[in-house]
C-alpha cells in the first residue's frame, strides 16, 4: 500500500483511504484481494441529460450551474474505465468474483467494456421497490454486472437475479446503498476471512457488509465526507454490532431474499 490508511482498525481487519481509486488500487499487491464489490460515481448520465458539470450530487439552480456538491465523479471515458478494471483484474485473486453496479446510461456505454478485461457471468437487478424520480419512466432499479477472473462457483443456487431491497431514504450521506446489497454479494461469493475491496466507499455499506460476513474489508474514496462518515459507521459497528446510517432492514416482501439474509 502506498498511501497510510485514513482509518484502521484495531485488529487491521478494516482500513480505509482517502484516494482516488486507480490510485488506490495501483497501490495493491497484485493478487491480493478476493471479492470486489463497488458502486461507481458516474459521470454519463449527467453529462447526457446536461444536469450538472463534472458532479453527480448536489442540487442544480440551473443546468450546468452546481449548487452545494458532494464529491466529485469518476470520469468514465472508455480509456479510463478500462484501466480502471485491468487494475481491479490485476488486484484480484484467480478464480474470483467482481460486482460492479451500474445506472441505465453507463450500463449502455461501460458495460461491454468489462468483457473486455472479465468474463461476464450474468446482469443482475436491483429493484428498490420504492418509485423514483425520473424524466421519461420513473427509475426503481439499478443494474450489477457479475463477472469473475478465472472460473468459480456460487456460494448458494439460491440466489435470483432480481433482488427487491427497499432504498435508502433520508440518509445522511447521497446515493447510500442497503448494506443488504452487497450483503447478496457477498453471500454469492464471499468466505470467512477473504479479503473484500470497495474502491469507491461512499457511504461505507460495503464495509458493514463485509464486517457481517466475518470478512477483511479495504475501501478508498476521494472524498473527505466518505471518510469521515464512513470511519464513524465502521467504528461504531465494531463497538456495538449495530449500525448507526442504517438502523432498520429494508429486504422488501421477497421470501427469497429475505431466506438467504435472516
Amino acid at each position: 500500500m502506498q498511501t497510510k490508511p485514513f482509518y484502521s482498525s484495531k485488529d487491521r481487519q478494516v482500513a480505509i483511504y482517502r484516494e482516488d481509486a486507480v490510485a488506490f488500487l495501483r497501490g495493491l499487491a497484485a493478487d491480493s484481494v478476493d471479492v470486489i464489490v463497488t458502486d461507481p460515481a458516474y459521470s454519463g448520465m449527467n453529462q447526457r441529460l446536461k444536469l450538472g458539470s463534472g458532479k453527480i450530487i448536489g442540487r442544480y439552480k440551473e443546468a450546468g450551474q452546481a449548487a452545494a456538491k458532494w464529491f466529485e465523479e469518476f470520469h468514465d471515458t472508455d480509456e479510463n474505465y478500462k484501466a480502471f478494471l485491468e487494475q481491479c483484474f490485476r488486484v484480484m485473486k484467480k478464480d474470483r468474483h467482481i460486482y460492479l453496479m451500474f445506472d441505465s446510461y453507463s450500463m449502455l456505454t461501460l458495460a461491454p467494456i468489462v468483457r473486455q478485461v472479465f468474463e461476464v457471468k450474468n446482469i443482475l437487478c436491483w429493484d428498490k421497490a420504492n418509485i423514483g424520480l425520473g424524466h421519461y419512466f420513473r427509475r426503481r432499479h439499478e443494474f450489477i454486472v457479475f463477472a469473475s477472473k478465472g472460473k468459480r462457483p456460487l456460494n448458494s443456487k439460491s440466489i435470483p437475479d432480481i433482488w427487491k431491497i427497499k432504498r435508502v431514504v433520508n440518509a445522511g450521506y447521497p446515493t447510500q446503498k442497503p448494506t443488504e446489497v452487497f450483503e447478496l454479494m457477498l453471500k454469492g461469493s464471499a468466505l470467512k476471512d477473504h479479503v473484500v475491496c470497495d474502491p469507491f466507499l461512499g457511504s461505507g455499506s460495503a464495509a458493514i457488509a463485509a464486517m457481517k460476513a466475518g470478512c477483511k474489508f479495504l475501501g478508498c474514496d476521494i472524498s473527505s465526507k466518505s471518510m469521515e462518515y464512513s470511519k464513524d459507521r465502521i467504528e461504531s459497528f465494531i463497538k456495538t454490532k449495530k449500525d448507526i446510517y442504517q438502523k432498520e432492514s429494508l429486504l422488501s416482501d421477497d421470501e427469497a431474499i429475505t431466506k438467504l439474509l435472516v
